[in-house]
């Protein structure tokens, strides 16, 4: 039978199950994270699955060269009328529960409808399974209820042919309440203790390799002991993301030109063939084709830089701090030109009484946000190179990673080297900052210890009183301009530049919206009016509501890892800082009550 036209043809049908903003599938529900629609949940699915007809590619050099990749791509976004679809997902954990007859078993097992999720005896809603296993090497499958409550017992799953039920008897608020039970006749068990590591292992639950997130992907080999984990835990997903900045010379004119064109790389006679019929491409940056030539080949000698990835993150910062502090002024229409860094026109000396060296103004910024790998378990260490990472393609071929870009606007602040050197060398100041850096090297060590990757790893931590002080001046500064120049403080963003060779802090608008445009925080970054800010923030700085047991605290925050630092003071929303309101303490800023230890602007208060 002859088939029917392609325009006839029927493609499968995708149900559409809700939208999220395409950053959160960089920094919230990118693949393998867990997304709840309703009464129903999903995993992410790999890249393998995007429809990259949909994914605009967005380019990158700096950091597509450190991560390995070609260019990166905004996710996907549906087009019905082309009959693109969007990001897929698939159905995780697979075991729901009926609150009405309290059967746990399979989802396809309820016979729901198509698009519901109802059991079909009792039309009640179905509850996705709470629990879930997962191991550090990133796998994760359903919670082994059957061997849970046939514990002691030939635990070949579904042997005894009986039927799972899940109550809640509700006299507690514990897992002792969550009740499991069969009907072959066993003892019916609660979940208390499910989440003891040792408890699995001696029930011999091992970890089965799986990756739901990507399609066809056969189980691999695992020797992690897997834990038991609630569905919305965070610890479910922990994104291993890497940014980086638009810098000259790779973000404009002829650079610009040769990687949005696809011919970095390309032989001398394919530029050349190619800009000579494109002539019209030349005239927004006023090049010559023998220019373009030229940079071309200069470009293809170039060693490309592999650094491991422990030096990814110093390397991208070093050349940005450069940039930084050099300047760029404007010489291209924005499409053609990223980075626009110029110096206030206004008397400097304003704010060099405050040991601040350098001020520039960050007209025009964009900033690259890319998703490398994810984990599960505990928090990603700072020291970690990879062993936990988990894959987001089943290809070994993938020359891409997700990504989204930012453009907005900043101001740059430097330090005055001599007055900092002078400061941080101060025997109390040491000691100050050697309590916060001990605190955190006790936490480093814990989190090792509990990840079969991490035993016996050497453990470092970057704290220094140079680190810390730019991190509260960044928060300091965040809250004083929400509050002076109208911007929520979610829509800035620090990027702190803190080495034995770098002394800054780049304040900018961290949103895709008209926010990032305005003007607003390049304005806070002439002379005389950071002068009023800071006067006004160290001034608030001073004093919390929370005093004295704020500023006298000799550990605080979640981990333990700040001192004289609070909500009531310096802490922010989450997406504003990159250390997750983690290694700040006021005294640094302005001293201690006793006077004990001083604090860099302690001669401006």
């Amino acid at each position: 039978m002859t088939p029917p036209p392609a325009r006839l043809r029927l493609a499968p049908r995708l149900r559409k199950l809700g939208v999220v903003r395409r950053s959160q599938l960089i920094t919230t529900y990118g693949v393998g994270a867990l997304i709840a629609v309703d009464n129903e949940s999903f995993i992410v699915s790999g890249l393998d699955s995007w429809d990259t007809s949909a994914a605009p590619e967005v380019f990158e050099r700096r950091l597509a060269q450190v991560l390995g990749v070609k260019s990166f791509r905004l996710p996907p976004t549906p087009d019905t009328d082309e009959g693109v679809d969007g990001v897929r997902v698939r159905r995780f954990p697979e075991f729901y529960s009926c609150p009405g007859c309290c059967v746990l078993q399979p989802f396809f097992r309820f016979g729901s409808l198509a698009g519901r999720a109802r059991c079909g005896e009792c039309d009640e809603d179905l509850v996705p399974s709470r629990f879930v296993l997962a191991c550090d090497d990133g796998h994760i499958e359903d919670f082994p209820y059957w061997k849970w409550v046939h514990r002691g017992q030939n635990t070949a799953s579904g042997l005894c042919g009986g039927t799972l039920t899940l109550r809640i008897d509700g006299n507690t608020a514990s897992l002792r309440s969550v009740i499991v039970s069969c009907d072959c006749g066993v003892s019916a068990v609660s979940m208390e203790g499910a989440f003891r590591a040792k408890t699995l292992k001696e029930l011999g639950i091992r970890c089965g390799g799986r990756r739901p997130w990507l399609k066809e992907a056969a189980a691999e080999p695992c020797s992690q002991q897997p834990r038991a984990m609630q569905r919305g835990s965070s610890s479910i997903w922990h994104p291993v993301m890497r940014s980086a900045l638009s810098i000259p010379p790779w973000s404009e004119g002829i650079d610009a030109l040769l990687e949005r064109e696809r011919m970095i790389g390309a032989p001398e006679e394919a530029v050349r063939w190619h800009f000579s019929s494109r002539s019209a491409l030349l005239r927004p940056i006023k090049v010559t084709l023998e220019d373009v030539v030229a940079r071309a080949l200069a470009i293809s000698t170039e060693a490309p830089k592999q650094p491991s990835p422990a030096d990814t993150h110093d390397v991208l910062r070093q050349e940005e701090y450069e940039s930084l502090v050099r300047g760029n002024p404007e010489k291209h229409a924005s499409g053609w030109q990223s980075f626009v860094c110029e110096p206030p026109t206004g008397d400097r000396s304003a704010v060099r009484q405050f040991g601040i060296d350098g001020c520039m103004l960050v007209k025009r910024l964009r900033e690259v946000r890319a998703l490398q790998a994810f984990m599960r378990g505990v928090a990603p260490l700072e020291s970690e190179s990879g062993q936990r990472h988990a894959k987001l393609w089943l290809s070994a071929e993938a020359d891409w990673l997700p990504a989204v870009e930012v453009n907005g606007e900043g101001v740059f602040i430097s330090l005055d080297a001599d007055r900092l050197h002078a400061w941080e060398t101060d025997p109390a100041v040491i000691a100050r900052s050697e309590q916060l850096r001990r605190n955190h090297l006790a936490l480093l060590e814990q989190r090792a210890a509990s990840t079969s990757h991490g035993k016996g790893a050497p453990v470092e931590s970057y704290v220094s009183p140079r680190f810390v002080l730019l991190h509260t001046l960044a928060h300091v500064l965040m809250d004083e301009w929400s509050l002076d120049g109208g911007y929520p403080v979610s829509a800035l963003r620090e990027r702190l530049y803190a080495s034995e060779e770098m002394a800054g802090v780049l304040i900018y608008t961290a949103t895709s919206d008209s926010a990032g445009s305005l003007g607003g925080i390049v304005a806070q970054g002439e002379p005389q009016r950071l002068a009023s800010t800071l006067n006004s923030a160290l001034a608030r700085a001073s004093w919390c509501s929370n005093d004295p047991l704020c500023v006298e605290s000799a550990a605080s925050g979640v981990d333990s890892v700040n001192l004289a630092a609070c909500h009531a003071c310096v802490l922010l929303p989450e997406t504003s800082c990159e250390n997750n309101n983690s290694f700040m303490d006021r005294a640094m800023l302005i001293g201690t009550p006793s006077g004990d230890v001083p604090g860099y602007f302690r001669a401006c208060l």
